[in-house]
Formats: C-alpha cells, structure tokens, sequence
C-alpha cells in the first residue's frame, strides 16, 4: 500500500536510504533531516505486515521545479512495480500542487525513462540543487544522470 510517510515510518525511510547509500544508489540522509522533510514522503507499508519497504521523496525546488528524491526499495519486494508506483504518487502530487516539471538525479536512468523521464544536461538544473551535491561521498566525481518529467504533458510509462 502507497501511502504518506508518518513520524513513526522515519527511522524505517532512515535505515533503508542508510543501506541503499552504503552501497552507492542514493545519497546518505541524516535522521534529523528526514524527520523535517517527513511530509516529501510516499511508503510503500507491506500489506497485513508492520513494514515500511519502500519510500521516495517530493521535494519541492521552485516554483515550478520539483526533485525525486531517495527512491529505495526493500531488495526482496524490488520488481514489483513499487517503485514505479512511488514515483507515479510524486509526480501525482507535483501535478497536484501546480509544478510543471520534476526531475531526478540517477544512476539508474532506465528505470525513470520508463516513467516518461528524459535525459538532460546536469548544467540545465539551477545551481540551488547542488547544495546536496557537498555531501555526497561521491562529491565531486558524481554517475548520476540527471532526468527530467514534464508534468503538464501528462505522458507516463
């Protein structure tokens, strides 16, 4: 079940973005931040099971520009569609709140094409979305491509 991340679903958002960013798939997030940042969130809770396998983040850059932020899925519930049904709620709410394009930092990309996301330049994204970049370990030698979806066009895959 997709469903807006609570206070009580942080520590689990927090130790699967802590695994996924050992193994360099997202980029590491302190506890205190995720609690500030706990309405960005969408859940996947496994049915019938106190167990928060997935999660992914809205975060709201401008105006008009909105990032996927720390999409992670629990290994054993990987293709399944959870992912995608993760992203598809954020870009349903991007929608929602008026922003007319959404974009993502990956080392993925295959997965977000699918989703309607397309390719382009990282130097096309405001200078405001590298303040996570300093953080990063990978920082400032960063794999990830950057993607970006047109609300307004509507188009999923």
């Amino acid at each position: 079940m997709i469903r807006k991340a609570r206070l009580r679903d942080i520590r689990d958002i927090h130790r699967l973005i802590a695994h996924f960013a050992k193994i360099g798939q997202v980029i590491p997030r302190p506890l205190g931040e995720l609690y500030e940042c706990v309405r960005e969130f969408y859940v996947y809770e496994v049915p019938g099971k106190d167990l928060i396998a997935g999660a992914c983040g809205l975060h709201i850059v401008w105006e008009d520009l909105g990032e996927i932020r720390s999409l992670v899925v629990s290994e054993e519930y990987q293709r399944e569609g959870i992912g995608a049904d993760l992203v598809r709620a954020c870009l349903a709410e991007a929608r929602e709140l008026g922003l007319s394009r959404v974009f993502v930092l990956t080392v993925v990309p295959e997965f977000f094409e699918k989703l309607g996301f397309r390719g382009i330049e990282k130097g096309e994204l405001p200078h405001k979305v590298w303040a996570d970049c300093v953080r990063c370990p990978k920082f400032p030698d960063c794999d990830e491509v950057a993607l970006i979806y047109e609300v307004d066009s509507g188009r999923e895959g």
